[in-house]
C-alpha cells in the first residue's frame, strides 16, 4: 500500500504515518525492513529528508523536505518551537478539562531537560467493565500540544499525571492494555499526530496539515461512542 500523502509541493511533502512504522533505520529496531523514509523515497522517486520524528507507535502527520535547504529551514523551525503540533490521545481515566504539564524529563545520560505540554479534554466515556475501585472503566479523549519536543514527551507526561495513554506499554497501564488486547484485539498505542501548522519555507504563508484518524484509533472511538 502506498503511503497516504496529505500535502505535497515543490519543497515539502507530508504523509499520514501508520502506527508501527519506523521513520528511518534504527540500531534498536532490527525487526523490520520497512521505514517511512525509504517507502516515501521509493514512492516519489526522489530523496526525502525527515523534518522531525514520530515514535514508531505513533501515527499521523509526518513532514519531509525535498531538498537540503528546506530541511535546514524546517529543522530550525522545529528546534525553535515555531511549528505548532497537535495530537489526539485516548487516556485511562477522566482527565481534567484542561491542563499544563510542566515536568522536566530525563535523557538517557541522566541529564534533565525542560518539557512542557498543554492539553484540553474533548470527550469522556465509560465501559461497563469494573476497574480497580471503580465500577466502570473510564477514558478520556484529549487534544495535546507539546510545547517542547522531548523523547516520548506526551507518553511520559500523561503517565506522570496518572492518565496514561492506552496501548503505551513502557509508560502505560498494563491492566488496561491487556484488557484492550484480549477483549478487542487492539494493541495499537492510541496517540495520533493530528495537525501541523507552520510558515511555508518559500511563500511564508501559513500551512495547516491535518491527518485523518487511522483505522484502529477510529475503531476505539466507535467502541467508546465518542467523536474526535
Amino acid at each position: 500500500m502506498p503511503l497516504e500523502i496529505l500535502y505535497q509541493d515543490d519543497v515539502i511533502v507530508a504523509i499520514n504515518k501508520p502506527h508501527g512504522l519506523l521513520v528511518h533505520r534504527s540500531s534498536i529496531a532490527r525487526d523490520t525492513s520497512e521505514f517511512a523514509l525509504q517507502l516515501l523515497r521509493d514512492q516519489l522517486g526522489q530523496t526525502v529528508y525527515p523534518a522531525h520524528r514520530l515514535d514508531r507507535k505513533t501515527g499521523g502527520v509526518l513532514l519531509f523536505s525535498l531538498n537540503k535547504e528546506t530541511d535546514q529551514y524546517l529543522q530550525k523551525s522545529f528546534q525553535e518551537h515555531q511549528i505548532d503540533k497537535k495530537y489526539l490521545a485516548i487516556l485511562r481515566g477522566f482527565a481534567p478539562t484542561d491542563g499544563v504539564i510542566d515536568y522536566p524529563l530525563k535523557k538517557e545520560n541522566g541529564t534533565l531537560q525542560d518539557a512542557k505540554t498543554t492539553f484540553r479534554l474533548l470527550a469522556n466515556s465509560e465501559l461497563p467493565v469494573p476497574f480497580g475501585k471503580f465500577p466502570t472503566s473510564r477514558y478520556s479523549l484529549v487534544e495535546a500540544n507539546p510545547l517542547t519536543g522531548r523523547m516520548h514527551q506526551l507518553r511520559r507526561h500523561f503517565a506522570h499525571i496518572f492518565y496514561p495513554i492506552i496501548g503505551d506499554r513502557p509508560h502505560g497501564c498494563n491492566k488496561q492494555n491487556k484488557f484492550w488486547k484480549e477483549t478487542y484485539q487492539m494493541d495499537t498505542m492510541l496517540l495520533h499526530a493530528s495537525q501541523l501548522t507552520f510558515k511555508h519555507p518559500l511563500s511564508n504563508h501559513m500551512i495547516h496539515i491535518k491527518a485523518p484518524l487511522q483505522a484502529d484509533f477510529q475503531r476505539v472511538l466507535d467502541i467508546l461512542d465518542i467523536k474526535a
